[in-house]
């Protein structure tokens, strides 16, 4: 828990303008709303890379998700935190590209609260995968039409969030960028 304390996140309006920053734990027990980042890497085939998320994470632990996720700090712009997020969790520098915005609110059995407005972002990555195990019990690689009918079997082995990108965005984190749009690393 001792980076929750320490690790502060951009508290921000309903327009995504900061207000200020909190400790990670503050926002998540008061459910500020605040911004975060999420990640969705596809292989060549059209194949989505999913991380396991460890299961002594402070919320969600042992769950699938997306490539990776977490907030930008309060002097980091979204790309950038995508980026460090995308090595810190899973080893991977690779370009990426701007998907969607989503804000959602969850409770969590914890008690804690997700309020967050989310910059996700999509790239394609075929190399090595190298998950820290403090982040990520795991990681696989799924084919859409898999994922999409193990989600709604068994919408309780995926993040909320991740449920609401596959229910509300999933032809953009399915979707193929092409090489071009891809700002490299």
């Amino acid at each position: 828990m001792h980076g929750l304390e320490t690790e502060q996140v951009i508290l921000v309006d309903a327009e995504d303008r900061a207000i200020g920053v909190a400790s990670k734990l503050a926002a998540h027990r008061d459910g500020s709303l605040h911004r975060a980042i999420s990640v969705q890497l596809r292989d060549m085939s059209g194949r989505l890379l999913l991380q396991k998320r460890h299961c002594d994470k402070y919320h969600s632990g042992g769950l699938w998700t997306n490539t990776c996720c977490g907030h930008p700090r309060p002097t980091e712009e979204v790309d950038g935190a995508a980026r460090r997020r995308l090595m810190e969790e899973m080893g991977i520098a690779c370009g990426l590209v701007p998907l969607f915005m989503v804000r959602y609110r969850t409770v969590f059995d914890n008690g804690l609260i997700e309020h967050e407005i989310v910059h996700c972002f999509g790239g394609l990555y075929s190399g090595e995968v190298r998950p820290d195990p403090a982040e990520a019990d795991g990681y696989a690689w799924v084919r859409p039409e898999e994922l999409r009918s193990d989600v709604e079997r068994t919408p309780h082995r995926y993040s909320a969030w991740f449920r609401i990108y596959v229910n509300n965005h999933w032809r953009e984190i399915t979707g193929r960028p092409e090489a071009d749009d891809i700002v490299p690393p």
